[in-house]
């Protein structure tokens, strides 16, 4: 991508386009779109830095509703791709996770792109009152909105070589932490069931 492009006027517009899609479908490079503006943002000064989180934030929280309003009005059951096995898991565990705490969920979930569709969904079709999912989910995007340029932003600040180098470097170090997200994630998944299964009484054979 052009750096002319990553300047422009297009610059803001297209990474609040691709916020939004990364809402429905994790191959849209969301994160990344943002810490590379961010990275544009502190070594060039155009877009601003506030900007970028501004916007990332508004399209961050308009995709989540999106789907939190798809939850509320079409359910979980009524598209084909809904009741696949892999999908319904993901939906059941965001019920689990959603009934221990409402707040801690929608701001950890907005950090995992699956987690946070399927979390989502589940909060609209529990009809999570609109009001304090309004809050929330408003609250968390903008944090992570932030948290993302700002990665951005201090890579570029201690890279030299200027906004190429540090769109590369910044596009690296945002994979990298979202692997390691993902990883701590899928550890943590594990720890639980295999807790959940530990406190489940012996199976007894006899008749």
């Amino acid at each position: 991508m052009p750096l002319d492009l990553l300047t422009g006027p297009w610059a803001l517009p297209v990474m609040s386009l691709l916020v939004f899609g990364d809402a429905f479908l994790v191959v849209v490079p969301g994160e990344i779109a943002v810490t590379v503006l961010g990275a544009i943002a502190s070594s060039s000064g155009s877009p601003s830095l506030w900007a970028v989180i501004g916007c990332a934030g508004a399209a961050a929280a308009l995709g989540d509703i999106a789907c939190y309003l798809i939850g509320r009005t079409v359910g979980l059951e009524r598209w084909a791709w809904m009741r696949r096995p892999r999908i319904r898991a993901a939906l059941d565990w965001a019920g689990l996770r959603l009934d221990s705490g409402t707040a801690s969920v929608l701001f950890t979930a907005r950090f995992v792109p699956f987690a946070r569709l399927a979390i989502n969904l589940v909060a609209g079709a529990s009809r999570i009152h609109p009001g304090r999912y309004l809050a929330l989910v408003t609250t968390a995007a903008l944090g992570w909105a932030a948290y993302q340029a700002s990665v951005g932003a201090v890579v570029a600040a201690v890279i030299p070589g200027g906004p190429v180098v540090a769109v590369v470097v910044s596009v690296a170090v945002a994979l990298g932490l979202g692997a390691v997200i993902d990883l701590a994630v899928r550890r943590g998944r594990r720890g639980r069931r295999g807790s959940s299964d530990s406190a489940r009484p012996p199976r007894s054979d006899v008749a």
